[in-house]
C-alpha cells in the first residue's frame, strides 16, 4: 500500500520521536536508580564489588609492610626507607610501621558498607568513591554533592576503580593525625570491635559511628573474613 504525503510526514515524526527517546533513555540510563533488589542481593553485589579490591590492597599494604620492617632489622633499603617517611609524614621508624601496617579487612569492609549504602549511594556509582572521602583540590577528578553546607559546594573524589577508592582510603587512615590513636592500637590488636571505637573522628557521629560499624561487622560476620 501506498503512503501519502501525509502518511508519510507522520510516520517520519513518529520515527523521530522514539529515535529521540530512546536517546534521551540511553543517556541519562547510567545516573538512574538501580534495578530493585532484595536486602541479599544488594549484600551479594556489594561483597563481590568491594572484597575482591580489600583483599588485593590489603595483601599489597601487609607485604610492604613486612618488607620495611625486614629492611629496618638489616638496615638496608635506607633511601626507600627515607622516601616513605616523607610520603607518610612519619618521624621514626616506630610511627613509619604503625602507618604502613594495614588495618583489619573487616573494618575497611564494614566502612564500605555504611559509606556507600552498600555500594548504592550516588558517590559510588558515578565516581567509585565508596568511603565518602571529600576533594579539596580542584585539579583532582572530583563531582559534586547535591547538597550544599550553607553556600559552600562539598566536593568528593573521584576514582578510576574500587580498588584505586580502597588504596586512598587506607592512605587516608594511614597519613591523617586525626586516627593516630587508632595507629597506635592497631599496633597492638587486631580485634575489630576494639579499633572501631577509636574511628569516632571518621564521621560527624562521633562515639556512634564506631558503634555502628561494630553492629555491621558483627551481624555480617564479617570479622570471620581472612
Amino acid at each position: 500500500m501506498k503512503l501519502t504525503a501525509f502518511q508519510f510526514k507522520l510516520l517520519c515524526i513518529l520515527i523521530s520521536i522514539l529515535l529521540i527517546s530512546a536517546g534521551v533513555y540511553f543517556y541519562t540510563a547510567k545516573d538512574t536508580s538501580l534495578p530493585q533488589m532484595t536486602v541479599q542481593e544488594k549484600k551479594a553485589r556489594f561483597k563481590a564489588l568491594i572484597i575482591p579490591a580489600v583483599d588485593e590492597v590489603y595483601d599489597d599494604l601487609m607485604s610492604q609492610y613486612n618488607n620495611v620492617a625486614t629492611s629496618l632489622k638489616s638496615g638496608n633499603n635506607t633511601d626507600k626507607i627515607a622516601k616513605l617517611k616523607v610520603e607518610y609524614k612519619a618521624k621514626s621508624d616506630t610511627e613509619l610501621l604503625r602507618k604502613l601496617k594495614p588495618h583489619p579487612k573487616s573494618i575497611a569492609i564494614a566502612q564500605a558498607a555504611m559509606e556507600s549504602s552498600w555500594a548504592t549511594s550516588r558517590f559510588f556509582r558515578e565516581a567509585y568513591n565508596i568511603f565518602g572521602v571529600w576533594s579539596f583540590d580542584e585539579d583532582e577528578p572530583r563531582i559534586a554533592a547535591l547538597k550544599k553546607r550553607g553556600d559552600k559546594t562539598i566536593w568528593v573524589k573521584e576514582y578510576s576503580s574500587v580498588k584505586e577508592s580502597v588504596s586512598d582510603y587506607y592512605r587516608t587512615i594511614a597519613r591523617n593525625d586525626a586516627y593516630k590513636e587508632f595507629r597506635i592500637l592497631k599496633m597492638k590488636t587486631d580485634d575489630p570491635f576494639a579499633l572501631v571505637k577509636k574511628l569516632d573522628r571518621y564521621s560527624e557521629k562521633g562515639a556512634e559511628y564506631g558503634h555502628e560499624l561494630a553492629a555491621i561487622i558483627k551481624f555480617n560476620k564479617f570479622h570471620q573474613l581472612k
